[in-house]
């Protein structure tokens, strides 16, 4: 992000580039994350349960930390679009 206020619209339109990019990065990952979530609970009376367990606590938390991150990169982004909005304007 930018560290602090400027009036370079083309420096904050590719921060907001950059953002966006990692937005999308963060929600791929999420939803392999997820995907995995769902290809073990599919067979989870197959084989080691208590590793299942443990995999889907460790999933579990990976999930709930990429969407933390993509909701708080989320609001920073729709700041900088605001300000970018009125250094257009």
């Amino acid at each position: 992000m930018i560290s602090s206020e400027t009036d370079d619209l083309a420096q904050i339109e590719r921060t907001l580039t950059d953002g966006y990019a990692h937005a999308l990065e963060l929600e791929g990952e999420k939803l392999r994350l997820e995907k995995r979530v769902t290809e073990i609970t599919q067979r989870i009376d197959h084989g080691d349960s208590v590793e299942h367990a443990r995999e889907l606590a460790s999933l579990a938390k990976s999930i709930d930390g990429k969407q933390g991150a993509l909701a708080r990169l989320r609001a920073q982004l729709a700041e900088l679009r605001h300000y970018a909005d009125r250094v257009r304007s």
